[in-house]
């Protein structure tokens, strides 16, 4: 990857982890990376909502580099929406990462096109950053259908948002059909569809936003396996589930160099 790309590995912890517990997580993260990997890789972490304020102040507190994420927002303000968190919510707990159309979202809440295009505004609107993802399923990849799908999500999330914007936004490819499968893209396959993302942004927003825009890719990403899937041009680093939960194999993820 250009040296003007910083990596950025992500660990995404879905429903999992009490606030006691996500403060643990973090203490012992901590322990494992040194001022060294945070310069050399972004390191964002994204709790689920009961646990931001508490690792909020952790990482305030004792003053670690790590950087704050959320796995999903609304896209207004305020309003009737029970259950739901807005945007402005967690700007004020100085969250700077949302994760926007994550495929469960979109799989098992049926969060379409439009949804994530409007909560990638939102998030900018409030001075954070999307992780906007998008993906094939199992079904689409085997009728080879996996550009037409990824190309379609990039173009829908993307529509009204500027070329600067979408330099400083990061893209996730996550295939549905890899996430907590245990199954994962080759790397030849995931350099060539964070190859595809790339050239999809360059078509819809120029050359510029698509030579800054970082791609990550998500999908049973283990230390074992994270070098070779992120040593593709293309890749710039990872979304990680489960293995994010294990402050011991995430820190290996983090700390993977490519040259």
């Amino acid at each position: 990857m250009p040296d003007d790309r910083k990596p950025i590995i992500s660990g995404n912890w879905k429903m999992h982890l009490t606030h006691l517990e996500a403060i643990q997580l973090v203490q012992k993260l901590s322990y494992a990376l040194t001022r060294d990997d945070y310069e050399a890789v972004d390191v964002t972490v994204h709790p689920p909502f009961t646990d931001l304020r508490s690792v909020q102040t952790v990482l305030d507190a004792d003053r670690i580099p790590m950087i704050l994420g959320a796995q999903h927002c609304h896209w207004e303000e305020k309003g009737a929406y029970t259950g739901e968190i807005s945007p402005v919510m967690l700007a004020k707990l100085n969250v700077r990462y949302v994760i926007a159309g994550h495929s469960e979202r979109r799989e098992l809440f049926s969060e379409t096109d439009d949804w994530v295009n409007k909560k990638v505004k939102a998030i900018i609107a409030h001075e954070m950053t999307p992780i906007m993802c998008v993906g094939e399923t199992l079904d689409e990849r085997e009728a080879e259908r996996t550009q037409a799908k990824v190309e379609g999500q990039v173009q829908a999330g993307l529509d009204g948002v500027t070329a600067e914007q979408v330099a400083a936004m990061v893209i996730a490819y996550e295939p549905i059909w890899a996430i907590g499968t245990g199954r994962t893209a080759t790397p030849d396959d995931a350099q060539q569809t964070c190859a595809l993302v790339r050239a999809t942004v360059a078509r819809t927003h120029g050359a510029d936003a698509a030579g800054a825009v970082r791609i990550q890719y998500g999908g049973s990403v283990k230390a074992a396996n994270a070098p070779e899937l992120m040593a593709g041009p293309d890749v710039d680093g990872c979304l990680v589930g489960g293995a994010s939960l294990d402050p011991d194999e995430f820190a290996r993820i983090a700390r993977y160099r490519t040259t």
